[in-house]
């Protein structure tokens, strides 16, 4: 790597490490969510904005996208404690189960209505299942906020994307099964593997970070030993073709369960990620492309909007059936935030239907732009409206 390469690869760094720091603080100034900030920050000073951050730095962005998406899935993981699931378990599955199915309907049915082919429309129902756990997560961080709503939310965002690789992969092989028997079986092999893998990796490389946690003593060396477990775990996954998000949320599960003093590993990953949030919103918003949106604008507009309705009718109804009736206005709003977990099951259906492939990856990342933009800001008033997150 030439002086100039190094260069200009620190000069990147410390103007997004900056720009973290400016979201931070225009967070706590003007209440924003800074997981907004960074976006619309990484976009004024990418290629689309003033080119501060080079082109090439696309290249970093699916690196930086997994460290930072591992560490939150086993954040999140170590949410889903017995104590929490003996409480709010049956809500979590239950509203959980509720809004993927009515966002998957109420997308599909709209998008169908408005013209747009079954695969097409059926398939984004399903991609708009998911939700984008590090923004979710690190509003839930940057309030402070605590309480029964906040568990449960962030137990539903735990298990969301689960119930998204499977509705993709149920649609997925509904619509290759109208073309041929034999592509069907393969997606639905394909998803039960990826699934089931991801619970097998993690459980049984959980098992020995549980027993391994709380026997070196806190500080650096705990650090290391977390850090060392979730990015194995995420490596074998990767190997395997496994979902590594699934992965890492059941090691975190088993870690939170099992080991004597499960917090540690917990903190010492909490105490390191804030970095790598910033340079994974930074950049993503540094690569948004605003390309071949002219034929798709309709299709944008409605899977928006009706994504916007389904999460909104699904959390309601959700709510009323598991006797959450005074969250049923919060729920959807907070479950609006969507990301990498959506790219990434756009691309699996563009590399197994290249026929409609590239409209439903257009369409869905340009979703994802407004979603993690305003996304937040809805997660963050679900919150203060439950009383839950602290004033600033």
């Amino acid at each position: 790597m030439s002086a100039d390469s190094t260069a200009t690869i620190l000069l990147t760094l410390g103007l997004i490490f900056l720009a973290g720091l400016t979201a931070d603080v225009l967070g706590r100034r003007t209440r924003l969510p800074r997981v907004t900030l960074l976006l619309l920050l990484g976009v004024c000073v990418g290629p689309l904005g003033l080119g501060a951050i080079p082109a090439s730095s696309a290249e970093w962005y699916p690196f930086i996208t997994d460290l930072a998406l591992v560490m939150v899935a086993f954040l999140l993981g170590g949410e889903l404690t017995w104590t929490l699931l003996r409480k709010q378990g049956r809500a979590i599955l239950v509203i959980s189960l509720v809004v993927v199915i009515v966002t998957t309907v109420v997308v599909a049915a709209g998008l169908l209505a408005l013209g747009w082919p079954a695969p097409v429309a059926l398939l984004l129902g399903a991609i708009g299942t998911s939700t984008a756990p590090a923004a979710v997560s690190d509003v839930v961080h940057e309030t402070g906020a605590r309480g029964p709503f906040t568990k449960m939310l962030l137990g539903i965002v735990a298990i969301d994307d689960a119930w998204g690789i499977v509705m993709v992969s149920i649609v997925l092989a509904w619509v290759l099964g109208t073309q041929s028997p034999d592509a069907a079986s393969h997606a639905v092999m394909d998803g039960a593997i990826e699934i089931g893998g991801a619970i097998l990796v993690g459980g049984a490389l959980g098992v020995p970070m549980a027993f391994l946690t709380g026997r070196v003593r806190a500080g650096e060396p705990t650090q290391a030993e977390a850090l060392g477990c979730v990015f194995l775990c995420a490596g074998v996954a990767l190997l395997l073709e496994v979902s590594f998000l699934l992965a890492a949320m059941t090691m975190g599960m088993v870690v939170a369960n099992v080991a004597r003093h499960h917090l540690r590993p917990f903190r010492a990953i909490e105490g390191i990620e804030w970095p790598f949030m910033v340079l994974f919103f930074v950049l993503s918003g540094a690569t948004f492309r605003v390309t071949d949106l002219g034929a798709t604008a309709t299709l944008v507009c409605g899977y928006v909007l009706l994504r916007v309705v389904g999460r909104v009718a699904g959390g309601w109804l959700g709510a009323v059936l598991s006797e959450r009736v005074s969250s049923a206005p919060a729920i959807g709003a907070a479950l609006l935030p969507q990301a990498g977990v959506a790219i990434g099951l756009a691309l699996v259906v563009s590399q197994r239907l290249p026929e409609v492939g590239g409209t439903i990856l257009t369409a869905t990342v340009a979703g994802t732009i407004v979603f993690e933009i305003a996304g937040p800001i809805l997660t963050r008033w679900a919150l203060v409206r439950e009383g839950e997150a602290k004033a600033h």
